[in-house]
C-alpha cells in the first residue's frame, strides 16, 4: 500500500500544455502493436482453400482484432498509469503523462471496443466470441494475474493463441494442432524474452514498476528461454513433417523452411542478451535481420505451397 501511494504521489517528468491531441490519442491506441495481429493471417498462409471471400473475411477479422486490442491497451494504461510514471520510458505514455484526459481515454475505449466487436460479429459469431474472451482474459490479467509469476506470461501467450484462432476457427479454416502449439511456444518465447529485457533494463527498480519481476531471476528466465526456443523449433518441425500437413499441401518440402525459423529464434536470443528485446513488436519492424528472415520465410512458404498461383487466380 505504501508503494502504491508513493507511485500515486509521483509526478510525471513533464506536464504538457496541450491535452487530447491527435498525436497523443494515436499513441494511446498503440498502432505499432498491431503487428502482433499478423498472427491472424497465419491460417490464411497455410490454407489451400484460398478465395477472395476468405481473404476479405480474414482482413476484417484482423481489423477487428486491431480495434479490440487497442481498446485493451487503453484499459491497461488506465489501470497501470501510476506504475508507468515510475518507469524510465513508460512515464511518457499519454495517460501517465496526463497528455490524454481520463474522459477522452474512456471515449476511445468504448469506440474501439464496440467497433471491433461489431466487425467480429460480421465475420462470425465464433470470431465475436473470441474477441469477448480476449477482453475478459486481459481484464483478468490486469486485475491480478499479471502479478503471478509464470501465469503472467502464459496469459500473454494465450492472447496470441486467440489471434491464431481468430484467423482460423473464426473464419472457417480448420486449425492445425501442431501449428497452434507452435504459435503458443512462439508467444511464450517472446514473453519470457520481454521479461528478461525488463529485468535487465530496470535492475533493482524492476519490482517497483512491475511487481512480478521480483519473482523472476536471470537464471530462471534463461532456462525458460532455452526451453521455449527449443519448443518453437521442435513443434514447427513436427508440423512440417506431419502426415496431415503433407496430405493437405501435397509436398514434403515445407521442412526446408525450418532454418529460417531457427535463425529468427537465434537472432531474437542474441538481441535479448544485447538488451534490445524489450518490445517484440518494435524489433520485428526495425531489426533488419528479423525483417529479412520473416520475409524470406513467408516467400518460401508461399512458393512451396504454390499459394502464389492461387493468389494470382484470386486477383
Amino acid at each position: 500500500m505504501a508503494r502504491l501511494e508513493t507511485l500515486k504521489d509521483k509526478k510525471p517528468d513533464f506536464d504538457p500544455q496541450k491535452k487530447n491531441t491527435m498525436q497523443a490519442l494515436a499513441q494511446l491506441v498503440r498502432p505499432r502493436q498491431w503487428v502482433k495481429n499478423s498472427f491472424v493471417f497465419i491460417g490464411l498462409l497455410f490454407t489451400q482453400n484460398l478465395n477472395q471471400h476468405l481473404i476479405l473475411k480474414v482482413i476484417i477479422a484482423a481489423v477487428a482484432f486491431c480495434l479490440v486490442s487497442s481498446a485493451v491497451y487503453v484499459m491497461n494504461d488506465f489501470v497501470d498509469r501510476d506504475y508507468d510514471r515510475n518507469h524510465p520510458t513508460k512515464c511518457k505514455r499519454p495517460l501517465a503523462s496526463n497528455r490524454v484526459t481520463l474522459s477522452a481515454a474512456g471515449s476511445v475505449f468504448v469506440l474501439f471496443l464496440l467497433g471491433g466487436l461489431l466487425l467480429g460479429w460480421h465475420v462470425s459469431k465464433i470470431a465475436a466470441g473470441i474477441l469477448v474472451l480476449y477482453v475478459a482474459q486481459n481484464l483478468a490479467y490486469t486485475k491480478g494475474l499479471k502479478r503471478i509469476v509464470l501465469i503472467d506470461v502464459f496469459i500473454i501467450a494465450l492472447g496470441f493463441m486467440m489471434r491464431i484462432l481468430m484467423g482460423t476457427w473464426g473464419v472457417g479454416i480448420p486449425p492445425s494442432e501442431w501449428l497452434l502449439l507452435c504459435g503458443f511456444m512462439v508467444a511464450l518465447f517472446m514473453g519470457f524474452g520481454k521479461r528478461c529485457s525488463e529485468l535487465n533494463e530496470l535492475s533493482v527498480d524492476a519490482g517497483l514498476h512491475r511487481p512480478v519481476l521480483e519473482r523472476y531471476s536471470p537464471g530462471l528466465l534463461n532456462q525458460l528461454l532455452g526451453i521455449t526456443a527449443g519448443g518453437v523449433i521442435f513443434t514447427y518441425s513436427l508440423y512440417t513433417l506431419d502426415s496431415a500437413t503433407v496430405a493437405l499441401h501435397h509436398t514434403t518440402n515445407l521442412i526446408y523452411s525450418v532454418p529460417f525459423v531457427i535463425y529468427g529464434i537465434f537472432r531474437y536470443l542474441y538481441l535479448i542478451h544485447k538488451g534490445e528485446a524489450g518490445d517484440p513488436s518494435k524489433l520485428v519492424t526495425k531489426d533488419r535481420h528479423l525483417i529479412a528472415v520473416v520475409m524470406l520465410w513467408v516467400l518460401y512458404v508461399l512458393w512451396t505451397l504454390k499459394l502464389h498461383d492461387l493468389v494470382l487466380g484470386v486477383l
